[in-house]
């Protein structure tokens, strides 16, 4: 049943009119873009992980080191989300309307990307910034102040870049789904090599003899590595920025073809309509959604609950449990931390090399399929972890020693094996969604914004409560495991069950 073309056009913020005395808003039509012009436009993914590698790997362990305890560490990481929650939708739904000359969508990635900069350099030099203001000892206020501002300017920078690149890649390949998921897998190619910099430059502890000005009275030797390794992050993004935006040939939306309210109804009314219909375009076409929809959304969701927590305890895992050291007491810590970088690093080759083969993958099996699969061996590889953990926990290494070869060999297996659902996470659901909700008349921006609320939300709950879960149960980072295994094993199951399997090319008609 096709949606009525009053709710339609309520649905994306207008009042119901005539088609016969007012055309509808069209998207400039452009010509099929070459794969190799997709494949530099989706590099820009390369720069945005090699800094959120940095972050992933090292800032969870630095955040612990200027004095705050493991229970609360998760909390700081909830800005992320919520920075998401919000940004994500508003940016997808100003840049599906953006009039600049510069196009819609490219705009806001380099907005994104100069943000991004500002937000690594306060955060490298946060523990300078905190001794200018007064910081000594153990325990560094004006450091973490510092550290949390530019914390949340990085995620809200890197939310209104990555949005956005997806979005324009989701508008150069149109309605040809097979060339969408070769667009979405080069943008999860670039991550994973991103992804592969980043964690091998975190993993690596002489960056201050490299840059020897990075340590200061205030930046010992671990933070002016980390501080030499954001320095090279804005080498990175810039680069790939511009290679991005000069790569993707956007045709500028004319103000004749702007879908808002107040384009159509007078700018005397152009104030709070436009916020009422972001707001309703948003909410307010979740009752067209086909239940197709609803499950890769849910489906979504229940992974971000697997994932969550690996994404922020992976390293501190490795330098507490397997490595059996604590922030600031001795060396076993930080050299578990490297470790857990550089098993990061094995897990990003490995996503890259799942990144080439998904095309295949999804058309032989079902994207659904493939989906459900990789969610299930997630939890099989969380159940390892907490294994792992248990047999570390009962040897007689942890305390004195750095741990046996083969504790350390599983450890790197297990984050290795996980390359490949992550790849799966970061791919197949934006296709999956941005393919069946574009008959709804929404535009790729939004529908981005729309997967990112079942993204985020699940972030909110586990930043919320996996630091106190893993306290109430006596410390560590098991605890948050294993409900991420759970999680991980219910979405895998919905996927394999509930997902047609089928080509993603086939799609029902949405309601």
């Amino acid at each position: 049943m096709a949606i009525p073309e009053t709710d339609r056009q309520r649905a994306r913020g207008r009042h119901p009119t005539s088609t016969s005395t007012r055309p509808a808003a069209r998207t400039p039509v452009q010509a099929r873009v070459p794969l190799r012009q997709l494949l530099r436009v989706a590099s820009v993914a390369c720069g945005i992980q090699f800094g959120w590698a940095l972050q992933l790997s090292l800032l969870t362990p630095y955040v612990q080191e200027l004095g705050i305890p493991h229970k609360w560490a998760s909390i700081i990481w909830l800005c992320g989300p919520l920075s998401g929650l919000f940004v994500q939708p508003v940016v997808g739904h100003m840049s599906d309307r953006c009039t600049s000359r510069f196009g819609r969508r490219r705009p806001f990635i380099v907005a994104g990307a100069v943000l991004i900069v500002v937000a690594v350099l306060i955060i490298g030099h946060s523990a300078d910034i905190g001794w200018l203001f007064g910081d000594r000892g153990s325990f560094r206020p004006r450091a973490i102040a510092a550290f949390v501002f530019g914390f949340w300017i990085l995620d809200v920078a890197n939310n209104m870049t990555q949005g956005p690149c997806r979005a324009l890649l989701a508008d150069l390949t149109g309605k040809d789904h097979r060339r969408t998921r070769v667009a979405n897998a080069y943008f999860s190619l670039f991550m994973a090599v991103g992804n592969i910099l980043g964690f091998a430059t975190g993993s690596y502890s002489g960056w201050f003899k490299v840059l020897p000005f990075t340590k200061t009275a205030a930046c010992d030797v671990d933070c002016a590595n980390l501080k030499s390794a954001f320095f090279i992050d804005v080498i990175f993004i810039a680069f790939t920025t511009y290679l991005s935006v000069l790569a993707a040939k956007e045709v500028p939306l004319g103000l004749s073809d702007r879908s808002t309210p107040f384009q159509e109804e007078g700018p005397e009314q152009s104030g709070g309509h436009a916020e009422e219909a972001f707001l309703w375009e948003l909410f307010g076409t979740f009752r067209y959604f086909s239940g197709s929809i609803w499950i890769i959304l849910s489906v979504t969701a229940l992974n971000w609950i697997g994932w969550f927590p690996f994404l922020l305890f992976d390293t501190d895992w490795m330098g507490r449990e397997i490595y059996g050291g604590q922030p600031n007491e001795g060396q076993n810590y930080n050299a578990g931390v490297r470790m857990g970088a550089f098993g990061l690093m094995l897990n990003s080759v490995v996503l890259g090399i799942t990144s080439v083969l998904m095309e295949k993958l999804c058309s032989k099996w079902g994207a659904g399929f493939i989906w459900g699969v990789s969610s299930i061996l997630m939890a099989l590889c969380f159940l390892l972890m907490l294994v792992l953990s248990y047999v570390a926990n009962h040897m007689d290494y942890i305390g004195h020693h750095l741990p046996p070869p083969g504790i350390v060999i599983a450890a790197l297996v297990i984050f290795s094996i996980l390359g490949v659902p992550l790849s799966i996470t970061y791919s197949v659901p934006y296709a999956l969604i941005s393919s069946r909700i574009e008959s709804l008349g929404l535009g790729q921006g939004l529908s981005m914004g729309v997967l990112n609320l079942a993204i985020v939300i699940p972030q909110v709950l586990v930043s919320l409560g996996s630091g106190p879960w893993d306290q109430l149960f006596g410390g560590g980072n098991s605890p948050a495991f294993a409900v991420a295994g759970v999680a991980a094993l219910t979405s895998g199951l919905i996927a394999i069950l509930a997902i047609p399997r089928s080509s993603s090319q086939k799609h029902r008609a949405l309601p």
